[in-house]
Order: C-alpha cells, then sequence, then structure tokens
C-alpha cells in the first residue's frame, strides 16, 4: 500500500490578499541624502532623495520643528490624487495647491516630524503626458504579473523606513492622507503594523460601489486584477487591525460613497485598538474643522510628551 505524503499549508488573509496584491518590500539600502534645506519659519523644509528600488531614487519633503526638545513621532503624509499629476509631495508640504491639504504643514506647526514624498506618476515622478504616465506605470506592471498597488505599497514602506532612520523620530509613525491618500491610509496598515495610527480622509469607497450604475470608477493605483474574488473593503481593512484607525468622511462625496456601512462590518474586528467613523457635511473636501479632528486623533495614540 502506498502512503501519501500529505502536509497542510496554511495561508493568512493577507497572504492571500498579497497573491492578487503582488507587494513585495525592495529591501534595498536608502542611501538617503539632504539635498536642501530651507526656512519654512517655525520649521525647516527639507528635499530629500533615497533609494526605493536599487536603481530607483525619489524625493520628498520632511519638515523638522526648530524647537525640537526631544524625539517626536514621525507622520507619513500622502498626497491626493486630484486630476493633477504636476503636484505630490508639495501639497502637504504646503507649496503648493489647495491649502487645506497642507497637513503635513499644521502636523510640523503641532510639532510633529512629517515626510511627503511623491508617489509614482506625481510631480517630479510623472515622466509621460500627465495621465499617460500613470496609466503606462499601471500597465506596464500588469502584463508582468504585478500591479501598481504593490509598487506604491513599497515606495511608501520605503519612505516610512527614511522617517524612522531621522535622528529627530522617535521610533513612531503615524499615516494621514486625502482621496488617494486617504485610500493608501486604508492600504498600509495591512501590510505594515509599524505604524501606530492612520487617518483616511474621503477614500473608503469599496469596489463594488465603483463599478456598478454609478460609475465612480476605481482609480488605477488601485486596479488589482481578481480582487473582488478575495473580498472588498470591509474585508480587505480589518486585515490592518493593528493600527488605531479614524475613517473621515462626508455625506455628498462620492469617494466617501459607503463610509458608515464599511464601519459597521469592520468595528467589531478592532479589540486591541480604535477605529472610529467621523461623518462630515459636504463633498470632496478636508475642512479646518476635518483636520481637527483627524489631528486630535493621530495626538491620542502618537503624543508629543
Amino acid at each position: 500500500m502506498r502512503i501519501r505524503n500529505c502536509y497542510t499549508f496554511y495561508m493568512t488573509e493577507t497572504e492571500k490578499l498579497n497573491q492578487k496584491v503582488q507587494y513585495t518590500k525592495n529591501e534595498c539600502p536608502l542611501n538617503a541624502e539632504v539635498v536642501s534645506k530651507v526656512d519654512g519659519g517655525s520649521y525647516w523644509i527639507e528635499k530629500v532623495a533615497f533609494n526605493v528600488e536599487a536603481d530607483e531614487r525619489i524625493s520628498a519633503f520632511v519638515l523638522v520643528p526648530k524647537e525640537l526638545k526631544s524625539t517626536v513621532p514621525a507622520i507619513y503624509c500622502f498626497h491626493q490624487h486630484g486630476g493633477d499629476w504636476k503636484i505630490g509631495k508639495s501639497e502637504p508640504a504646503g507649496l503648493l495647491g489647495n491649502p487645506d491639504l497642507a497637513y503635513a504643514k499644521e502636523l510640523t506647526e503641532r510639532g510633529y516630524i512629517t515626510i511627503t514624498p511623491d508617489a509614482l506618476a506625481f510631480e517630479e515622478r510623472n515622466l509621460g503626458n500627465d495621465a499617460d504616465g500613470n496609466y503606462f506605470e499601471m500597465v506596464k506592471r500588469l502584463v508582468s504579473g504585478k500591479t501598481l498597488l504593490g509598487k506604491t505599497i513599497s515606495d511608501t514602506a520605503k519612505g516610512i523606513d527614511y522617517a524612522l532612520s531621522r535622528e529627530e523620530c522617535d521610533g513612531q509613525i503615524g499615516f494621514i492622507g486625502h482621496s488617494y491618500g486617504g485610500r493608501m491610509a486604508l492600504w498600509m496598515p495591512v501590510f505594515d503594523n509599524r505604524i501606530k495610527v492612520s487617518v483616511s480622509n474621503c477614500g473608503c469607497v469599496n469596489y463594488e460601489d465603483s463599478i456598478d450604475e454609478r460609475r465612480i470608477g476605481v482609480q488605477m493605483e488601485f486596479t488589482v486584477p481578481g480582487i473582488l474574488d478575495f473580498g472588498d473593503m470591509d474585508k480587505i481593512v480589518p486585515l490592518g487591525n493593528k493600527t488605531n484607525l479614524l475613517i473621515s468622511a462626508t455625506k455628498e462625496d462620492k469617494y466617501s460613497t459607503g463610509a458608515e456601512e464599511l464601519y459597521k462590518n469592520i468595528k467589531d474586528n478592532y479589540v486591541n485598538t480604535e477605529i472610529r467613523l467621523s461623518m462630515f457635511e459636504g463633498g470632496h473636501i478636508f475642512t479646518g474643522e476635518m483636520r481637527d479632528n483627524a489631528y486630535s486623533f493621530i495626538t491620542k495614540y502618537l503624543p508629543i510628551l
């Protein structure tokens, strides 16, 4: 009688998800350098460069309070999309764009060190003609069995590496973003549990609502073949339940569609951490009231001592 050698292969839900996302963090050395340093008033604005792959360097703004008395947490500030590929890191830093989206500047004024890099295809990383460059970056990965989301998560993880390497940082990291950045604030804790607190503003719409008759659409960075075979955002988001999460949404914003349903479906997964939903009037916005609410949530879990 032949005896078959059998074993059970256990795969976590995050590993199953990653079969779709195809994320692998690049472990190349950062080889970081400060390119420039200018006076921002109560803080310094440093432009830095570091490697996200062995043959690819990116730029970021790092804002550092001048009056630091000790090390402080760092906050990764992911920029919006906005259909404007010429602006990326400069908007959260308060150098270009909408002042309501200058959350890196405002958090630094509150005492944090902040980092805001360009996402692939934005500002200094847009090598094509606006959307064409973004589309190219997506397609070249899809045809080789990879995803732009996997690349974006890897690049963001390298930015977190850099933030945590700064001598001003106390070894703790938070995350905040609006729109595109708000979507990344939901995805990053799934793959990087170093993030202690994350704020997602106007970026929580699920896939099913994005492809129904309302035609909200799916951003290129989140186009993942077969993702719904794994599940929608109510299955994806709680995989990052080691991170305290604020979902900030508005009642008239299409990218906030389903926020209350998402919260209801996932809140019981956050046992040792907090998940909070804050609903506001208005459209695709990040008002002063909303930002104050977001900053208070960050401070609750990353106080400046």
